[in-house]
Parts: C-alpha cells; structure tokens; sequence
C-alpha cells in the first residue's frame, strides 16, 4: 500500500452566523495515499466543499486539522492545486499565458525562460490543448477553458490535485470527455486526487473510493466504498459489468435510503429530549 500523504484527522467546522454557531462538520477523520483518486459524494450542504477549502487552506478547522507529508496545513500553498466548477481563467490572457502564470510564481527561481516555456507547453499537451495556446478564454469553448484550468493546475506540480465538481457545468458528452482525459492522466501521472462530485456514475467510473457524505448539519463521513475495478478503466465495456453495478447500487442506496434513516433518527433525537423534558415538569 502506498503511504499515507494526507491526513484529515477529526476535523469540526463551526461558523459564526447572525443565529449563532452553526457546525458544519462533525469529526470527519480520513487518510490518503500516494497516487489515489477519491471522490467526495453527498447532497448539496453535507460539507463537500468545507471539507476540500480546509484541505486547501482556503479554512481553518475548529478542531482536528490537516497534515500533508508530515507538515501541517494552514495556509493556501502550491503543493495543493485547486480546479474549481468555474474555470477562473484570467480573460485577457491566452491559455499558454494562463498557465505560464502558474509556473512563474512556483519555479521562477529553478528554471529558465527556455524550460518555463517547455513546462507549459507540455502541460497544454498533457490536456491536449497545445492547438489552442495562444487563444484567449473568450475564443474557446467551455470544455477547452476547463482543460486549461487542469492543465495551469498541473502545472505546479502539486502533491495533491483538488477538484470542485470540475466538469459540472459541462454538457454530458463534453463531461464523458473530460473524464476520459482526467483518467489518461491520472494513469500517466500518478496524482493525488480529491474529487467533489453530485455524480454518481461519475464517482464510480473515476475513483479508488468513495466517501460519502452525511446531510449537515454536523456533516461527518457516512460510509467509505472501494472502488476494485480495474485500470484502465473503460466506460463501454463498465457499463454491462456487475461490479460496476454493484458499485453505483451501493452509492444510490446509501444517498437516497441509508441517508433518509439517518435523518429519520436525527429527528427524533430532539422530539425525544422534549418529551423527557414535558415528563420531567410533570413529575416536578
């Protein structure tokens, strides 16, 4: 097994709000190696993206906190690139100069202008983007934008990649594309990878495992699915395979009925403390 690079130990996130605290997690506790691809799955508010701004240093924890390769977290830092929903590509400059950005502000002091250009020209290949370097954002389509993002992200060449539903706004052939590509460089690169996605098929297709995701408040981790499907992964040949099947049930089950008992139980918890409390008065 490959060692251990990240580590979210018993993580609590309150927030202050005109209400009071509100606690957005509740003692989420997971570690991962070298070169895994795991994805984060839950329903809107369970804490998904508080989870990955914690881990990008974007927030600090409560309680619990952050260590990659043996440092702790509590700053943003280039050893951890982000790859948002929204591509946050700079419009008045074209992809090389984008990208090129990114690689200055890491490796301005150890490399030279010659093996600058050469980085970011392999990167731009990586998501096959090289045809289109000198086209501005405006001048390309949205999934041409989202690959220029991955590749400004790469760039840097970061322990961990961190991703917030990067093909989400995606139309779904551009996504199966897109994911198709992401495979190709995970299985080249051996990154890191910490997915947020709402896609089931997605999450299954793509990851190592699956953590899913309790509602918030309080969000914790529910459950943790391995993904043992074979690499390279082929969308085609998955869809007819049991496992695969089996894999994506186990998802859905825990997302639209495991979650519904767990709400169930949480609701009751407080009717319970009510009633205790009215035969407490009367027993006064």
């Amino acid at each position: 097994m490959n060692k251990v690079v990240l580590d979210i130990s018993h993580v609590d996130m309150e927030f202050d709000t005109p209400g009071g605290k509100f606690k957005a997690l509740d003692d989420v506790d997971l570690q991962i190696s070298k070169g895994e691809f795991v994805s984060l799955i839950g329903h809107s508010g369970c804490g998904k993206s508080t989870v990955l701004n914690i881990v990008a240093g974007l927030y600090q924890a409560t309680r619990g906190g952050i260590i990659l390769n043996g440092k702790e977290v509590n700053e943003p830092g280039p050893e951890r690139a982000v790859v948002f929903q929204n591509h946050s590509l700079l419009p008045w400059l074209t992809s090389y100069e984008n990208v090129e950005l990114a690689v200055k502000q890491v490796f301005k002091k150890t490399k030279s202008k010659a093996e600058i250009k050469e980085w970011v020209e392999h990167n731009l290949r990586l998501v096959h983007m090289d045809h289109a370097m000198n086209k501005r954002p405006s001048e390309i389509s949205g999934g041409m934008k989202q690959r220029v993002g991955i590749a400004r992200a790469l760039s840097m060449q970061p322990d961990i990649l961190l991703m917030d539903e990067p093909f989400g706004a995606l139309d779904a052939l551009t996504r199966s594309h897109m994911q198709d590509s992401l495979m190709e460089i995970q299985n080249e690169l051996n990154n890191t990878v910490i997915m947020i996605t709402h896609d089931v098929d997605e999450a299954v297709l793509l990851s190592d495992r699956i953590v899913m995701m309790t509602n918030g408040p309080e969000a914790t981790i529910g459950e943790i699915l391995d993904i043992n499907l074979e690499r390279p992964r082929d969308r085609i040949a998955l869809s007819e395979d049991k496992e695969y099947t089996h894999l994506r049930h186990e998802v859905l089950t825990f997302l639209y009925e495991k979650q519904r008992k767990i709400e169930t139980i949480n609701t009751k918890k407080p009717q319970a403390s009510e009633e205790k409390k009215v035969k407490d008065s009367h027993a006064a």
